[in-house]
């Protein structure tokens, strides 16, 4: 192995242990708090979660042990089964991403009507879409003979080793990246930009009240009005900056290797071999940063986390200060 390939494993090992801690960490949240269970964008994370999981610990190993020892990772039936996984959670990643931006616009344009346009069933209606959806490609692909291991990626994905169904399998991965990856950026960018033109609406306005109450103070102090400007400025920029983040990391995740998926249909344009495993590493990182992007960042999960360590501190302060009161009650001494 190269310095190159040792970096690439190394790195494929960091985000193993990030996804796989994160992840979990998430699950026991939703496990823990019975509020997360009730809201509907927790079915949605629970399913991104759920997928994230499975990547982790099925494909993201292999894909290792490919890099490392230059070979396909098991059989050929092996192979095939790994990268129908591999083909349905990466689809149904991408299109929980975009349920979850369709519940956010939801929440933010029609606040009133949140309740009765997104329930429990029409959430689990738009999960059956996403595995429906991952089923199909995934299945269809695996009954042409289109998954097993790829070299340039060092994993068990797509794949087409005939070159007489080469016409078919073009179709299909354009179809495919364009009804998954394609399909997913086209609905975050819409409802997520309806969100940031709502929440910049309401800025406004505070904006304006605030400015009218800061005129009336004639005798405010400057030090207060400052601090009233600073948290305009704060506002406005912060939702700018999430929604930058749920787009941003979408796009600087999977685009290159769907991207390269797409150009390396083409056989007269070179691909570079650690180029293509940089992208893959690139879409497994995904799965690193779901787990921040959209659940452990926010308030109510950082509430859990802090009321689990806070048990758990707890429980072992207890545990510790009743076994020093039992050794003290074996230290006296009795009289015989």
């Amino acid at each position: 192995m190269d310095t190159t390939e040792v970096i690439l494993s190394v790195l494929v090992v960091v985000i193993i242990i990030v996804s796989l801690l994160s992840n979990v960490l998430v699950l026991v949240c939703f496990l823990y708090n019975p509020e997360i269970r009730k809201q509907v964008p927790g079915l949605f994370n629970l399913n991104l979660t759920f997928c994230n999981l499975l990547l982790t610990v099925s494909n993201m190993p292999l894909t290792l042990v490919g890099l490392v020892s230059k070979t396909q990772p098991g059989g050929d039936g092996f192979c095939q089964s790994v990268g129908f996984l591999e083909t349905f959670l990466s689809t149904n990643s991408m299109l929980s991403m975009a349920a979850l931006s369709i519940d956010r616009w939801i929440a933010v344009v029609f606040p009133l009507r949140y309740h009765s346009k997104m329930r429990h069933k029409d959430a689990a209606f738009a999960l059956g879409y996403t595995w429906a959806h991952s089923m199909s490609f995934s299945t269809v692909a695996t009954c042409l003979s289109w998954v097993g291991y790829h070299r340039l990626y060092a994993s068990c994905t797509l794949a087409n080793p005939r070159a007489s169904s080469r016409t078919q399998f073009v179709i299909f991965t354009v179809f495919f990246h364009s009804f998954t990856f394609l399909l997913s950026f086209i609905v975050l960018c819409v409802t997520y930009l309806k969100v940031l033109k709502v929440a910049r609406f309401h800025c406004k306005r505070i904006d304006v009240i605030t400015m009218q109450t800061l005129v009336l103070l004639v005798d405010i102090h400057p030090s207060v009005r400052q601090r009233c400007l600073e948290e305009q400025r704060r506002r406005r920029q912060r939702a700018t900056r999430k929604i930058s983040t749920f787009i941003g990391t979408f796009m600087l995740c999977f685009a290159p290797y769907v991207i390269t998926r797409i150009v390396e249909l083409f056989p007269a344009v070179p691909i570079n071999p650690h180029w293509g495993i940089v992208s893959k590493c690139l879409a497994y990182s995904k799965a690193a940063c779901d787990p921040f992007v959209y659940s452990l960042l926010r308030h109510q999960y950082r509430k859990t986390c802090s009321d689990i360590i806070n048990r758990l501190l707890k429980r072992g302060s207890l545990n510790t200060s009743g076994r020093g009161q039992d050794n003290q009650v074996n230290s006296i001494p009795t009289v015989e």
